[in-house]
């Protein structure tokens, strides 16, 4: 639940707090509580009674006063990952009062916290923020607003309010079992840009090689560079220029997976008789490549329309079942990693 901000007589926030729920269902209690559950009425008119909290007039006008707007904030609108997403959050949202309004944070951190303000400056009825990687600064702006707050992409056990994505520790971890049950050995890893979402399939990758004793920090390879298909092609052959000998890779995104198999064709590799090759987040390409990539397949879509669902039932006056919501992933084997049985 949000933390409270500052100290003195109580706020609203604080009230949120004792009762457990959102700022904004506990403005929207005070302001018409027929639109609000009577067990959550009653949490929060003993929460009231508890603090002595008596509401700010002033605040409450301005309150009546809250945009339609739905500020959403991701780092990159190139990415086909979040244009699934964006996709979704747009379709649940074209027939009814509420608009998009959409941030580039172009993956920096002081931008993200710009747009943030701005946001908020408007008075938003909610918030989608990509990632669960906020800065103190940008997650003390998100902890004070007063409207619904979903982080997607990410599951993690602390949301700032509600969150919905899932695990890519554990997507990463799921393509090193994969590689090892083929019986690859010398397995390796290619990424670029290394946000920290990558930098988690990384850890889990790894995490699965160590504990069947088949790590070897000499067959990863990454870049702060921006991930394309030209960059897959040229970290393979840096890679393999090195260590000869690795059969298998796992890439940090599809894009740098075809750019692997691409490289591989060029050398007269085969793949996956020579080079086996798994990517993350299993776009359309994947499975039309040939040979055709396995690859992690992730539900973006779902991740925006679940992320609408939530912002709905909050500011219907409902409390969420689970504030975190993990849609999964699947692992979608192709050629690309038949090789071994």
């Amino acid at each position: 639940m949000r933390k409270r901000r500052g100290a003195g007589r109580p706020t609203i926030a604080d009230v949120a707090d004792k009762a457990g729920v959102s700022t904004i269902t506990v403005s929207r209690a005070l302001r018409d509580p027929a639109k609000v559950s009577a067990p959550l009425r009653e949490r929060i008119d003993a929460a009231v009674r508890k603090l002595d909290y008596v509401p700010h007039s002033h605040a409450s006008a301005l309150a009546s006063s809250r945009s339609n707007i739905v500020g959403v904030i991701v780092p990159s609108l190139t990415n086909n990952v979040f244009a699934d997403t964006l996709r979704a959050i747009y379709d649940e949202l074209e027939q009814g009062p509420l608009q998009v309004q959409l941030g580039n944070s172009r993956y920096v951190a002081a931008e993200e916290e710009r747009l943030i303000r701005i946001f908020l400056g408007q008075r938003p009825a909610a918030l989608i923020v990509a990632g669960g990687d906020q800065t103190p600064a940008a997650r003390a702006l998100l902890e004070s607003a007063d409207c619904p707050v979903v982080q997607v992409m990410e599951v993690d056990p602390d949301p700032i309010d509600m969150m919905v994505g899932f695990s890519h520790f554990e997507g990463g971890r799921a393509a090193g079992h994969h590689l090892l049950q083929r019986g690859y050995r010398r397995i390796g890893f290619i990424g670029a840009r290394m946000d920290p979402r990558s930098r988690r399939r990384m850890e889990g990758f790894a995490e699965a090689l160590r504990s069947a004793g088949r790590y070897d920090s000499e067959l990863f390879m990454t870049t702060t560079r921006s991930s394309s298909t030209s960059l897959g092609a040229e970290l393979i052959g840096a890679l393999r220029a090195k260590r000869p000998d690795i059969e298998a890779v796992f890439c940090n995104n599809d894009d740098m997976a075809l750019g692997v198999l691409f490289g591989c064709q060029h050398a007269g590799l085969r793949v996956p008789e020579d080079l086996g090759i798994i990517g993350f987040n299993d776009l359309e390409m994947m499975a039309a490549a040939c040979p055709s990539l396995t690859s992690i397949r992730t539900n973006r879509y779902g991740i925006g329309k679940t992320a609408v669902d939530m912002i709905r039932a909050r500011l219907d006056g409902d409390e969420p079942e689970n504030r975190v919501v993990d849609l999964g992933f699947q692992l979608q084997e192709r050629q690309s990693t038949v090789r071994r049985v």
